[in-house]
């Protein structure tokens, strides 16, 4: 049990309304919670007005990129209380990314103790309008002052809330980049960890995608043999057969809790949903033949997205079926948004009713 020290804004300086956020990601609550670790112990236990940090020059994170984050969510439900959804799965995948990048784990109910406290305290700055959430972002780094390629010797651990409005607009299908000229991690590397190189390292491609028009990458594996992910989600397709497929999770590919989630759901979506190889000839091949009927994208940000449209590296385009979002992707979105939001019954263990306990 942590013995959380807190430093609160005054009363004055504190928000006492929710937010009405139009985009995704810009607004911040009131407090952030800090956590120091050095000499095997994590210690200092904090929350504090969210800030500026403090960091030498010479830090770990900033020169060798030694550095991970998670994101989650939370919603306030009709009952006026807000609930964590599967977070007990973000904390488990936080020390998996740790452990990829030689970071320190951090006990699971520390980091749900934390986050519980946090989120009473800052309760009040949940958005409630439509298609809303409370998005929950920890940080894991090392800024230890010291240059030479090894692990950091101390680390911080930073958690803070974005109260958020949707990530896109769900009822417009998607155009995705996919490209044989970039590639988003190799086996054997980081690409299963949710570390921040993978993401700075996404940007140059991303960029060349929205000179075409599209919202996202769609990366191969090296060889150009095999769907992988987007720089920012799982992809996965829709055969004429109404199953759901999805690209096979290896240590090239990050595994979304989402898609986790949505095969968990499979027998109450009546769909069948797989885990397959996808050889990117035969996906290309069967798109044009409509064998392939849907496409789309899922992860904790964007929740669940239609493709409509895939460009390649020459600029030519690929349309997916009638080129909006399909009836199967619209479901498994619609399912998914209301059990987060309590208006479907969740799986037992999915939400978490967040104590009020100040």
């Amino acid at each position: 049990m942590l013995d959380i020290k807190v430093d609160l804004k005054p009363h004055f300086q504190r928000r006492t309304t929710p937010y009405h956020p139009t985009e995704f990601g810009r607004l911040r609550s009131d407090h952030m919670f800090l956590m120091d670790y050095d000499e095997g112990n994590w210690h200092h236990p904090r929350i504090v007005p969210y800030g500026p940090l403090s960091l030498y020059p010479g830090a770990k994170i900033l020169n060798y990129g030694q550095g991970i984050f998670e994101g989650q969510k939370a919603f306030r439900h009709d009952d006026g209380e807000l609930y964590l959804f599967r977070a007990d799965e973000h904390a488990q995948r936080l020390n998996q990314s740790a452990a990829k990048m030689c970071l320190p784990p951090l006990l699971e109910n520390d980091q749900l103790q934390a986050l519980e406290t946090l989120l009473d305290i800052d309760r009040h700055c949940t958005p409630t309008q439509e298609d809303s959430c409370l998005y929950i972002r920890p940080l894991l780094f090392g800024n230890e002052d010291a240059l030479g390629v090894n692990p950091s010797k101390s680390y911080l651990y930073c958690l803070f809330f974005s109260p958020s409005g949707s990530y896109y607009d769900h009822s417009k299908a998607l155009r995705l980049f996919l490209t044989k000229k970039f590639h988003r991690a190799a086996p054997g590397g980081s690409g299963q960890a949710k570390a921040a190189g993978n993401y700075g390292g996404s940007l140059y491609a991303l960029q060349r995608a929205h000179e075409l028009g599209a919202f996202q990458v769609l990366y191969l594996d090296v060889n150009n043999q095999r769907i992988e992910e987007t720089g920012a989600s799982n992809h996965f397709h829709v055969n004429q057969r109404d199953g759901v497929i999805l690209p096979r999770f290896t240590d090239t590919i990050l595994e979304s809790i989402t898609a986790r989630s949505i095969m968990s759901l499979e027998g109450r979506l009546g769909i069948a949903i797989q885990p397959e190889s996808i050889g990117t000839d035969a996906f290309i091949a069967d798109i044009k033949r409509k064998y392939i009927r849907e496409a789309g994208v899922l992860g904790t940000a964007m929740v669940v997205g239609g493709v409509g449209e895939y460009v390649f590296d020459s600029g030519k385009v690929l349309s997916v079926g009638d080129g909006r979002v399909g009836p199967i992707t619209q479901k498994i979105y619609t399912l998914l948004r209301n059990i987060q939001t309590g208006k479907e019954e969740a799986p037992e263990g999915w939400l978490k009713k967040v104590p009020r306990l100040l």
